[in-house]
């Protein structure tokens, strides 16, 4: 995964996927000050690093209550567990700024020892390690992710909630906090970036939001033709951005859909003057653009972030798909699996 944004910059995840190789760069962006930010998957030799960071992380914390056990982990316990499981490492300009290991837990992934070097803490590292390592599972597959983090710290707690967390249950002196990841979609070019509208189509109905957010030239537009042919509305759907919002009736005795870009907005007041929420109950709503601003239009929602690579003559595009409310996990995974089907 790539990106060269600012960690601090915007409120859309950061990387750019970039394949799926073990090793290497997974993600990059760069501090406000010019240093380059690097995530890569680690390995043994990175223990001596991933230790300097824990226990400087750790250190650092306020002491209260018994002392970590992050504290006693060694060079050799950190090399068995990158063994055993995985870890990642974050550098600024080379330098150790980040670490967390990663083991299984049941069907889920459990992030253990999640530390940023108090050098770099309060730059936007801790939330580019995580965002930028949630979207690497969700790439590979992985569908679910635990973490522990101590009573003594709700800071902790709240910091994890900011990234869709929720605690689940305790063990010892320790809230489990648990997410689910998205479901993640490689799409070739514009053909499959429609067919994948048209096999999310039949899981929508009248009163559903989707909010459609990635780069400039991702393919929203393109999603929401696909959308379109899939409900069975009059055409032709392109791109609203000057009339900010457009209506699809249905020719299917369907719901419309009702074909919104927020770009230009500068948020959620100058949103409800389109009325939107006048035909959301009869319609399908899509809002381009629509992070940060169109939540408020109902309490669920699909949200689609589309990414693509720094190689402008590359079509490749990464589709993130997230349920805010009743669409199950396994059912937008099945829309996705059948794309490769009729591949």
């Amino acid at each position: 995964m790539t990106t060269s944004r600012d960690p601090q910059a915007g409120t859309a995840p950061l990387g750019v996927p970039a394949g799926t190789s073990t090793l290497g760069v997974l993600a990059e962006a760069v501090l406000p000050d010019g240093r380059a930010l690097l995530l890569r998957a680690a390995a043994p030799g990175d223990a001596p690093a991933m230790i300097e960071v824990i226990h400087a992380a750790f250190a650092a914390r306020p002491l209260l209550g018994a002392r970590p056990d992050a504290l006693s982990e060694t060079a050799a316990s950190v090399t068995q567990a990158l063994l055993a499981g995985t870890g990642y490492l974050v550098t600024v300009d080379g330098r150790p700024a980040g670490a967390v290991l990663v083991s299984q837990d049941g069907a889920a992934l459990r992030l253990g020892r999640v530390s940023v070097h108090p050098s770099f803490q309060r730059l936007g590292v801790a939330s580019f390690m995580v965002r930028a390592l949630l979207e690497v599972m969700a790439q590979r597959g992985a569908g679910q992710v635990t973490l522990r983090a101590r009573r003594e710290y709700p800071q902790l707690r709240r910091f994890w909630e900011a990234h869709g967390f929720r605690a689940i249950g305790e063990e010892g002196n320790c809230w489990v906090l648990f997410r689910t990841l998205p479901v993640v979609a490689e799409i070739p070019d514009a053909d499959a970036m429609r067919a994948l509208g048209r096999a999310l189509a039949p899981l929508l109905r009248a009163g559903d939001l989707v909010i459609a957010s990635g780069d400039l030239g991702a393919g929203k537009t393109t999603l929401t033709q696909g959308l379109g042919e899939g409900l069975g509305v009059d055409g032709p759907v392109i791109s609203p951005t000057f009339v900010l919002a457009r209506v699809h009736r249905s020719l299917v005795g369907g719901p419309a859909l009702v074909h919104a870009d927020a770009y230009r907005l500068g948020g959620f007041a100058e949103l409800e003057d389109l009325d939107l929420e006048e035909s959301l109950a009869d319609s399908v709503t899509v809002v381009e653009w629509g992070a940060g601003v169109a939540e408020a239009l109902a309490p669920e929602r699909l949200e689609v972030d589309l990414r693509r690579g720094l190689d402008p003559a590359d079509e490749t595009r990464w589709v993130f798909l997230t349920s805010r409310g009743r669409w199950r996990r396994d059912e937008l995974a099945a829309a996705v699996a059948s794309l490769e089907e009729t591949a």
